[in-house]
């Protein structure tokens, strides 16, 4: 008998970004990104890394596409550089870098794999950053522009889109903390700015996939809201957390699922607020197919009648288990709640986990092997409560691994590694590790192994 099955149309798939993993950024004609601007200046990434080669997936699309499918993996997520396609993020088309996304798509379609495109993963072009960037809503427009483009041309074989993948991470971390491309640490009002024109830049994507796919299309995006989940699992916990989930996604999911932003958010942000209008809403909120939501660590929370909103945040003690990033706490209930609220607040139709996975201290034996059980054990308790919520009926549809390569983990540079496949920075030899062994059995059998 198999322990945890799922369901026999559950998508089994792996996920990179552009920027990470291609390599070669400036290559046939590409313009630069913020990205390749921001990690070229000394002090923005550990070691003063670059994704100049990435694991070079670039060129190297056809070896991984081989490796996927012996693997077993069923879809593949992956990134559009825009500034491949747009080298001045407008105008002018680059069709070699088209090309090369044309390339991977047959490739994968070639070898039994879903193409799964995200288009937006953070690596804004440059040449749009000098005019503002995320500040402006003109780049909001110009990437509406964009995907137009490419959905046109890659919507007769390509039916699942991302539109973008963590507004708060190519906005509040890139515009505030300073720590993301472009490296800037501005006033909160136009911070909030940048979160709503990439808000705004995730509904006129909508908008423009449906007006230009050739075919019926499934359309979402990826979105790192905080995953809360009840410190223990009584009533009012798990009310409390779910509050606190509709609560902190106020300022991106809740206006996409409800066409405007809560009272609540826009009383608490007084004049920081973002300036918009009621058409803006109405484009951010243009039906979406599903949502994908990228989980890593929890947010515990406990129901507290005196706190203003019923709810507060439980700290979490030092010594509580994470893996090796400092952020990344150990919680695999999350894949289980979010997929529940996403359900119970807006009746979601489907869910996708888009990223999970973990950094690890990957170390190649004298066997040649990568003994990950660390992270076969993270990933086997997320698939766990993964397989919870679907034999509760809550449409949890699919989950892809973050990530298959290790790859430029953006400002911790090469020093962190993600991956199922083990990569060799100086020859770009692949070798899957212990858990893409794991996950290779997990998917042949669709149950946890």
């Amino acid at each position: 008998m198999k322990a945890y099955p799922f369901a026999d149309d559950f998508l089994w798939g792996a996920a990179t970004a552009s920027y990470q993993v291609e390599g070669y950024p400036l290559a046939d004609g590409a313009g630069p990104s913020n990205w390749h601007v921001f990690s070229h200046k000394p002090g923005t990434v550990e070691n003063d890394h670059t994704g100049d080669i990435g694991v070079g997936q670039y060129k190297l699309y056809r070896d991984d596409v081989q490796l996927m499918k012996k693997l077993g993996i069923q879809a593949y997520r992956f990134s559009i550089s825009w500034s491949r396609i747009f080298p001045e993020g407008t105008g002018r088309v680059n069709e070699k870098g088209l090309q090369y996304y044309q390339n991977l798509i047959d490739e994968l379609l070639a070898n039994g794999i879903q193409p799964w495109a995200t288009m937006f993963h953070w690596d804004l072009p440059q040449a749009l950053e000098d005019k503002g960037g995320w500040r402006s809503k003109d780049t909001a427009r110009a990437f509406g522009d964009y995907v137009a483009y490419v959905s046109s041309k890659i919507s007769d074989r390509v039916k699942n889109y991302f539109t973008v993948n963590e507004i708060y991470c190519f906005t509040r971390t890139g515009y505030k903390d300073g720590i993301f491309a472009p490296g800037l640490k501005l006033d909160p009002k136009t911070v909030a700015q940048t979160v709503h024109n990439g808000c705004l830049a995730h509904g006129l994507a909508v908008q423009a996939i449906r007006a230009n796919a050739v075919q019926p299309v499934n359309i979402g995006l990826a979105e790192n809201m905080p995953p809360t989940v009840p410190v223990y699992e009584t009533e009012e916990n798990i009310a409390a957390a779910r509050t606190a989930f509709r609560h902190y996604s106020a300022d991106k999911l809740l206006p996409m699922m409800e066409g405007a932003y809560a009272d609540f958010w826009l009383e608490e942000m007084g004049d920081n607020a973002p300036e918009f209008n009621d058409e803006e809403m109405k484009i951010i909120s243009s039906p979406i197919d599903f949502v994908g939501i990228n989980v890593y660590a929890p947010v515990y929370i406990i129901a507290d009648a005196d706190a203003p909103h019923g709810f507060r945040e439980v700290p979490l003690p030092q010594g509580y288990p994470r893996m090796n990033m400092p952020w990344l706490y150990v919680g695999p209930n999350i894949t289980y709640w979010a997929p529940r609220f996403l359900k119970e607040i807006w009746d979601v139709k489907g869910v996708y986990v888009t990223e999970n996975g973990c950094a690890a201290q990957d170390k190649m034996e004298l066997d040649g092997e990568v003994y990950d059980t660390d992270r076969v054990m993270y990933l086997r308790n997320h698939f766990i409560a993964a397989q919870r919520a679907v034999s509760e009926g809550i449409p949890l549809k699919g989950y892809f691994v973050w990530s298959l390569l290790d790859n430029f983990e953006w400002a911790s540079g090469y020093n962190k590694r993600f991956g199922m496949v083990y990569v060799n920075y100086q020859t770009l030899e692949r070798t899957p590790k212990l858990s893409a062994k794991f996950y290779s059995e997990v998917i042949k059998n669709n149950a946890v192994v």
